[in-house]
């Protein structure tokens, strides 16, 4: 056997580790994936579809890494033995990469992912990450682990063999040997049959997959047959949300303007809440300090002098108060001169991220020249996987359910609204969303008026927190609301743990039903 080829754990300080993912691993993979399977005709991971795979499951991602640098990948999720036995599609039982059809009830371990940088071959880095994944399915006592391999070389050697029977016959028999299948079968898996068309795009096994699968020795005596069900369970585990219904007013200076903030982010905390949400454009308030009327160009301009004295104020009201901050919107000139509608996110840790607006609106286009963002994720923190939708982001369904399958439960929208019809359409799609992706929904909007301000002359508001509309959620999907146009303050005690009972044993269940063997959401920003 040849040499490997040199690599870092020649270095006697270097260390072979193998352990979860997580979310800092993201980039790590995605450049792993790439590269493994560059020469495959298949793309790797999209960074959506990796932190997807591991909000939902994040106990069943693993990683092998060499002075932190990603080397191998394992990715794996739970899933019910009636779906993963039968005859599937990769794109349908993965949804699409992003392992959305994670089954908390699921009896088998299903296994999407093994894949190892070239460069790190002889250590046995498969071996170790296949290990991680039986003692995983040992600790949960599930029935054993279920996959299709690839055949990567099928569409070389047919020919040779006849037929993809025959081929895989030979391999199973040890009389011809494949890289994977070959591998697999010296790690006690037995083949249950071949799958056509698995993955058209894995071109080197002409579609195909083999359906594998390894019994967990060690599972328990199934009980009599029948689906188990989970109804009225009570959580206790609870993310406290407070969404300020914020009252646009003239302020004297930027200190004026924070003490109202901080105001509102003192009483939040105060009742021990994890997020407090502000509304969209809620800094153009700071416009009415201008001794002018100012045109909007100039309004621009004058908002954007203050973006680094914000972000370093907020920051330190989320470490001092020990709070994450949705910190409404704030136009902004960018470094490339584009003027976004951006979203600042103020972790209680001290970590910042950024959401643009996708879709500005024809005002804000006409009024100041705001274009739309490209990117976005999910962000992790302590309460689980976030997402922001900006007021008409919120309109247009492909956007939450990209957060949605990237693992996100609760979804921030903060809003601008002028009257009540601009805010219904707002409220109407955010409850769709709420219900179509099964996760919750918190809108914060502003009240009051700014008769010097361009395009803030009036506003409509009525904040609320949505939920989907099942047995374990409030009734008519509100679990708060406030009165319509007065300054306020509306708290909800949301139990994600809920949203998995829904998603895997609801009366209906969007996530888990959707066809993705018709639709699914292709990105293709950031």
């Amino acid at each position: 056997m040849s040499n490997p080829i040199k690599n870092k754990l020649t270095n006697q300080q270097s260390k072979l580790v193998i352990r979860n993912a997580t979310a800092k691993d993201v980039q790590g993979i995605f450049e792993l994936t790439h590269k493994v399977y560059s020469d495959s005709g298949m793309e790797g991971y999209s960074k959506s579809a990796i932190r997807g795979q591991i909000n939902h499951f994040s106990k069943g991602q693993f990683v092998a890494t060499v002075d932190n640098t990603v080397v191998g990948y394992c990715a794996t999720f739970r899933v019910s033995g009636k779906i993963a036995l039968k005859h599937h599609t990769w794109v349908d039982i993965t949804g699409n990469g992003f392992a959305s059809r994670h089954d908390i009830n699921g009896d088998w371990l299903y296994g999407m992912e093994v894949c190892v940088d070239s460069n790190y071959r002889g250590y046995r880095i498969g071996q170790r990450l296949y290990n991680e994944r039986k003692r995983l399915c040992q600790l949960h006592n599930l029935s054993g682990i279920v996959f299709v391999g690839r055949l990567p070389t099928l569409a070389k050697r047919l020919k040779k063999f006849g037929s993809v029977e025959e081929y895989v016959e030979q391999i199973s028999q040890k009389k011809a040997q494949d890289p994977v299948l070959s591998f697999q079968l010296r790690n006690g898996f037995e083949v249950l049959g071949i799958i056509p068309h698995y993955l058209e795009s894995d071109t080197q096994s002409l579609g195909h997959g083999i359906h594998l699968i390894w019994r967990n020795p060690k599972a328990p005596e199934k009980q009599e047959p029948g689906d188990k069900k989970n109804y009225g369970q009570r959580l206790p585990d609870t993310v406290r949300v407070g969404t300020v219904q914020y009252m646009q007013r003239k302020v004297e200076s930027f200190d004026d303007f924070l003490r109202y903030v901080e105001y509102f982010i003192d009483v939040v905390a105060d009742y021990k809440g994890d997020f407090v949400v502000f509304p969209e454009l809620f800094t153009l308030q700071l416009l009415s300090i201008e001794s002018q009327k100012l045109s909007p160009s100039e309004s621009i301009e004058a908002l954007t002098k203050y973006t680094p004295s914000l972000k370093k104020a907020l920051r330190e009201f989320a470490l001092s108060y020990n709070i994450n901050i949705i910190g409404g919107s704030h136009p902004t000139r960018v470094d490339s001169g584009r003027i976004e509608n951006i979203s600042y996110i103020f972790l209680r840790d001290g970590q910042i991220f950024e959401q643009p607006k996708i879709h500005p609106t024809p005002n804000e286009a006409y009024w100041w020249n705001i274009e739309g963002g490209d990117s976005l994720q999910t962000i992790n923190t302590d309460c689980g996987p976030i997402g922001v939708l900006i007021c008409y982001d919120s309109e247009f369904p492909e956007l939450a359910r990209h957060l949605a399958d990237q693992g996100a439960q609760i979804i921030f929208v903060p809003f601008c609204t002028d009257e009540r019809q601009s805010y219904l359409r707002v409220r109407y799609c955010c409850q769709a969303r709420a219900v179509e992706n099964q996760l919750f929904v918190v809108m914060s909007g502003n009240v009051g008026n700014l008769p010097n301000v361009a395009n803030m002359d009036i506003q409509y508001a009525q904040s609320c927190v949505l939920t989907p509309c099942d047995f374990p959620f409030a009734r008519d999907g509100i679990a708060a609301d406030t009165t319509p146009n007065v300054e306020t303050v509306a708290f909800a005690d949301l139990r994600p743990e809920t949203l998995l009972l829904a998603r895997n044993s609801g009366t209906v269940m969007n996530m888990k039903d959707r066809r993705h063997d018709l639709y699914r959401v292709q990105w293709k920003g950031k």
